[in-house]
């Protein structure tokens, strides 16, 4: 006969709210760690789908995710000369924010060479972007319906084709458009702010008496084209022939165009440390308080069932049985009782894991060590009740 398990069944009620109780905290800490991992993967999603080896952005910066980088265009050429590189691309991004259906709505656009790498990484309903303008394809998350139309700027795009699940860095759903549209949604300026800066700049120009009238007109020209150009980009990414120096192709890029080359591996230890650290800490912090909180109900559960069984175990001891039997009815109670919860919690979580904001990414890894940290627990937590046992007299059975 089971001790632990007869007196399981004796207050199954209250073995079964209290597991469950355990059980919410123990998801809420699963849940933590399966947050924590999914910010890992969101912050890294674009690079994981671009797979470049290098992220070449303004010099002196951490962009283009962790900071701003604008570089222009035609940089691409200049990379794509250089030996070992075997493809580049041009990418143009920026979170946008709109009023849809009366709410707010947000997202991650990004703008693509269409001839190029760097697009979405897979069509599940639809096509790609296949003209210059005015398409988009949209993440899943989105919600949004083929051939729906949502206006940027001042223009309208048409939904051609839906992705995955790809987000940015910062969690919102991304959204594919060609390369010029993405220059002329983010970089375009209003026809007024237009008119402003050539303004600005013409004044400036004709108050210069040295100027011929020829190299007045062409001066003027020039003005219209700065002022109106969007030939602008965020960051080029290259892929590098098998076997070349990474290195080497960083230094070229550095020292001979002056902007600085990102490998992958560097640019993965900015998304997942540098973004996230604070995230990491906090939530890390926040499992280690719903875990110490988690034992000290678990020690005074076993102490209050012990406190319950003082005549049982007196009559226990009375009868000659020994302290093992008494040690393995509480131990085996803590570790029943955590296991339990343990799996009420990942239950719980596995079930609502998709409903969450943001991803929550399940490890076997974390879940192990969980569990261990776990018995742990119940395994310390279960010495108060068991001092307490040891400590009750036989002669206690024949009190009134």
């Amino acid at each position: 006969m089971n001790l632990a398990i007869r007196d399981i069944r004796y207050n199954l009620g209250r073995f079964i709210l209290t597991s469950i109780g355990l059980g919410l905290l123990l998801g809420v800490v699963i849940s933590m760690g399966g947050i924590y991992r999914g910010l890992i993967a969101d912050s890294l999603s674009i690079l994981n789908v671009n797979k470049a080896d290098i992220w070449v952005v303004q010099q002196g910066t951490n962009g283009p995710f962790a900071e701003s980088s604008r570089i222009p265009e035609e940089i691409k050429y200049r990379i794509a000369a250089i030996p070992g590189v075997l493809q580049v691309a041009p990418l143009a991004f920026q979170t946008i924010q709109i009023e849809r259906n009366a709410k707010p709505f947000r997202f991650f656009l990004m703008g693509y060479d269409l001839n190029s790498f760097g697009g979405p990484p897979e069509i599940i309903a639809g096509r790609d972007i296949r003209q210059k303008h005015y398409e988009m394809v949209v993440a899943e998350a989105m919600k949004m319906a083929l051939g729906e139309k949502i206006h940027l700027g001042i223009h309208d795009y048409t939904v051609v084709g839906i992705t995955g699940k790809i987000v940015s860095s910062g969690g919102d759903p991304v959204a594919y458009v060609s390369l010029a549209d993405a220059q002329e949604i983010q970089f375009k300026q209003d026809n007024n702010a237009t008119r402003n800066n050539r303004e600005k700049i013409g004044s400036q120009v004709n108050g210069n008496k040295t100027l011929s009238p020829i190299q007045n007109r062409l001066m003027k020209q020039s003005i219209v084209d700065v002022t109106e150009s969007t030939h602008t980009i965020n960051t080029v990414i290259a892929k590098l022939s098998p076997g070349k120096d990474l290195k080497e192709v960083q230094e070229r890029v550095s020292r001979w165009n002056h902007y600085r080359a990102i490998s992958d591996e560097e640019q993965t230890k900015i998304l997942s440390k540098g973004m996230i650290e604070k995230a990491r800490m906090q939530l890390g912090l926040f499992s280690i308080i719903l875990l110490i909180i988690s034992s000290v109900i678990i020690s005074l559960i076993i102490y209050t069932s012990t406190l319950d069984k003082i005549r049982v175990i007196a009559t226990l001891k009375l009868i000659g049985s020994q302290n093992r039997v008494i040690v393995g009815m509480i131990l085996q109670q803590s570790l029943l009782m955590g296991i339990l919860a343990y799996g009420i919690g990942y239950v719980l979580i596995l079930i609502t894991s998709e409903k969450f904001p943001r991803r929550v990414v399940l490890e076997t890894l974390d879940l192990q060590s969980l569990f261990i940290i776990v018995i742990a627990i119940c395994t310390i937590s279960s010495f108060v009740g068991i001092r307490k046992a040891l400590s009750v007299e036989p002669a206690e059975a024949l009190g009134g």
